[in-house]
């Protein structure tokens, strides 16, 4: 296991690289202190933390206050996006739904969350209609709260994230994030991780391994 300042240092590597156009790839995301996924190299089973993932106090699409306990009793995926995030964000979710139909007919998918790092713009409403998407998991609920319930839960998860002003957006700013996905165990530890790096068939053979434990 990595010390957990190890930890924040490696996840912080590949933190800030999802949405801002003008944000370079970081130069030490290949380090061999960076947890990396892909590959029976690392191994599937080999990426589980127990410094990553903790409580959370949030609000769903549907104005239902959650926490950690809402979801307990079933695996969970958990993505940290936005929904104003031009490619990332939408690729990703794309991403997972097609891992799921790559599954076994008999195995039921991970639960799917979609936690906003935007909550400014991101209200239940808006991602409402956001997590319709057809492409995306038919069982994906998005999440909102206050600055600092999410804040709270991306540093739960050793996420980080921050505004990046752009005056050639019609938004008027991004946000950089992590792009992770964490996969929560029944009791809500974390099982593994993905990256940028896995594809739609790693997700799915990675899934279909762990979820029929």
């Amino acid at each position: 296991m990595f010390p957990i300042r190890t930890l924040l240092v490696a996840f912080g590597t590949l933190a800030a690289t999802a949405c801002s156009p003008s944000a370079p790839p970081s130069d030490t995301a290949a380090t061999p202190a960076t947890p990396r996924s892909g590959g029976v190299k690392s191994g599937c089973l080999s990426r589980a933390y127990p410094e990553i993932g903790g409580p959370i106090s949030l609000v769903s699409h549907t104005g239902e206050a959650v926490t950690e306990d809402t979801f307990k009793g079933h695996p969970t995926l958990i993505y940290f996006g936005f929904t104003y995030c031009p490619d990332v964000c939408p690729m990703t979710l794309v991403s997972i739904a097609r891992a799921y139909k790559m599954l076994p007919e008999d195995m039921a998918p991970p639960q799917t969350l979609l936690i906003s790092v935007d909550p400014e713009r991101d209200t239940p409403e808006t991602l409402a209609q956001y997590v319709t998407t057809a492409a995306f998991p038919d069982n994906l609920v998005g999440l909102t709260g206050t600055r600092e319930q999410v804040r709270a839960a991306a540093d739960s998860f050793i996420a980080d994230y921050s505004r990046i002003d752009d005056d050639s957006s019609s938004a008027g700013y991004t946000m950089d994030h992590t792009s992770l996905l964490y996969l929560m165990d029944e009791d809500w530890k974390l099982k593994t991780f993905f990256t940028h790096e896995d594809t739609s068939e790693t997700i799915a053979a990675c899934l279909a391994e762990v979820l029929e434990e």
